[in-house]
């Protein structure tokens, strides 16, 4: 099987190594992996603040580069439902890159999406002896509807010790803009997610968007936690090669 990796904004500029863990895990599982260097931005940043014409333009270079990929996989619950949900909204009912979109988007997968529900994996030979608990990102949550999936992944992994936290599903408080433009009821919604996710007793909150980790860590470092946050695929890519 081939598929088309996406890496999105965040990863490639603050987070490569979610990337590379993505690959190493898709290419443990035997399948080829290809990388096109022309992808930019999925549009959401442009698209939640009101420019639907910039946010347009760049779904269509997305539609572009990816519209022949077989299976286009993502590190991201947030940057995958703007690929699955909103680009088709973006184009007139009637038009032939709404058609296109809608079959892209069907084609597009978060990753612990693809890795239970196309690929059927179970485990991916991953250890990590730790405590740890799991953040639902609001887009894969709400939008996308997976929640059991990336659990079940967790669980698999060797020697660990997976807790639910209180209030699992519940927002973090980042949003993209949303944590700019209402920074104090962002924050407050932060710190009552840092306070649940300690009652658990996890050294590690795992979470399948690297936004919610960004404001997560930023909460925890304040309080000088102990907490580490670390992404899905980071986790599962913690097997000896």
């Amino acid at each position: 099987m081939k598929v088309s990796l996406f890496i999105t904004c965040l990863v490639d500029q603050f987070f490569p190594q979610i990337g590379i863990s993505t690959m190493k895990i898709l290419r443990k599982l035997g399948v080829e992996v290809e990388f096109d260097s022309r992808q930019t931005c999925c549009g959401q940043p442009a698209f939640n603040t009101g420019y639907a014409e910039e946010a347009r333009q760049v779904a269509r270079h997305f539609l572009e580069v990816y519209g022949d990929s077989d299976h286009i996989v993502v590190p991201s619950g947030s940057c995958s439902t703007m690929i699955k949900v909103f680009f088709p909204k973006l184009f007139a009912e009637d038009s032939s890159q709404r058609s296109l979109a809608e079959e892209v988007g069907q084609r597009t997968f978060e990753l612990s999406d693809f890795l239970s529900s196309v690929l059927g994996v179970e485990s991916t030979g991953a250890r990590f002896p730790e405590v740890v608990t799991y953040h639902d990102s609001c887009h894969l949550l709400r939008e996308l509807g997976i929640s059991s999936q990336p659990r079940q992944l967790i669980r698999a992994v060797e020697a660990i010790d997976f807790r639910e936290m209180d209030h699992c599903d519940r927002c973090c408080g980042f949003g993209g803009a949303f944590s700019v433009k209402f920074s104090d009821i962002s924050a407050a919604m932060g710190e009552d997610k840092v306070g649940w996710i300690q009652s658990s007793g996890a050294r590690y909150v795992i979470s399948s968007d690297v936004g919610c980790l960004m404001h997560i860590r930023g909460l925890l470092e304040r309080q000088q936690s102990p907490v580490q946050t670390m992404h899905l695929a980071e986790l599962l890519a913690k097997f000896e090669d």
